[in-house]
């Protein structure tokens, strides 16, 4: 294993419609919201619209920084929606959102017609789970919108041929040259390793205790790891009961210079990042 690279955060800016976020002064928190029946925590919870937004108050309320909006289930073994449900799930409580909270909205979505509505609705940010691979019309449409797109790798299978750091790192500057030649600017391109995509808890472990290496590449990083399956196989605990597990990887990501958390329990995290930025950060 090679050697943990420790706080490299970088100074740059990301522009999301009117909110500013300064990466590298602090951590940011994205707090999710699914509008899904069947998520693998909080499937069912905020399929209605009113409750989407209660949700969405209360993320903001506890400290978030970015809204996530998804609708449709990533968890392993989930059935795929069409573009036109995953549509008529998300573009309400984009609206609505919009309207009552003050939080740039992200849409996670990897398919361009679903993207092209959200942004349209009002999202600020694309949330691609397959790192511009699997729609090849994703890139242009984020270059056309000219918003910040997050790239995460993910593969189907956990099987990987060579060092696996190696492997996403390829597969991450495989999206960074799509998102480049459709025309995404730089500055809006971010990267997530895909914790919980394509890897056994295992695995996420290793990704997990080697995030520093991700910084080679030059882009910001963004990290997932709220209440996951890794979580649950060290705790033996429920997704809705691994609150700590996840506060300890969001330590862990931040020392390895990641910039933006996405949980579902923002004001632990929130406090959490707070004494780590205090101390990282300096």
């Amino acid at each position: 294993m090679r050697n943990i690279k420790y706080n490299t955060h970088r100074k740059r800016t990301l522009a999301m419609g009117e909110h500013i976020l300064e990466l590298g002064a602090r951590t940011y928190i994205m707090g999710i919201l699914n509008v899904t029946p069947d998520s693998f925590s909080d499937g069912g919870d905020f399929i209605d619209v009113d409750r989407a937004l209660k949700q969405a108050k209360q993320l903001e309320a506890e400290g978030a920084d970015i809204i996530d909006i998804g609708g449709e289930s990533t968890r392993p073994g989930s059935a795929e929606v069409s573009a036109e449900e995953e549509i008529k799930r998300i573009i309400p409580v984009i609206e609505q959102v919009r309207a009552e909270v003050k939080l740039p909205i992200s849409v996670d979505t990897y398919k361009a017609a679903v993207a092209e509505r959200a942004i349209m609705a009002g999202a600020a940010m694309i949330n691609d789970v397959w790192g511009l691979q699997r729609d090849e019309a994703m890139a242009f449409t984020v270059a056309k919108y000219g918003v910040p797109v997050v790239m995460m790798h993910n593969q189907k299978g956990h099987e990987y041929s060579r060092d696996i750091m190696e492997e996403i790192c390829d597969f991450l500057a495989r999206s960074i040259q799509i998102g480049l030649k459709a025309g995404i600017k730089p500055e809006n391109m971010m990267l997530d390793p895909g914790i919980g995509f394509g890897k056994t808890p295992e695995q996420n472990m290793e990704v997990m205790a080697r995030l520093g290496e991700l910084n080679d590449l030059g882009y910001p990083v963004l990290l997932g790891t709220s209440r996951k399956s890794m979580l649950g196989k060290i705790l033996n605990l429920e997704p809705k009961d691994r609150v700590e597990g996840t506060l300890a990887t969001s330590v862990m990501g931040i020392i390895q210079g990641v910039d933006i958390i996405r949980v579902h329990d923002v004001m632990e995290n929130y406090r959490a990042i707070k004494v780590t930025d205090a101390i990282v950060r300096r």
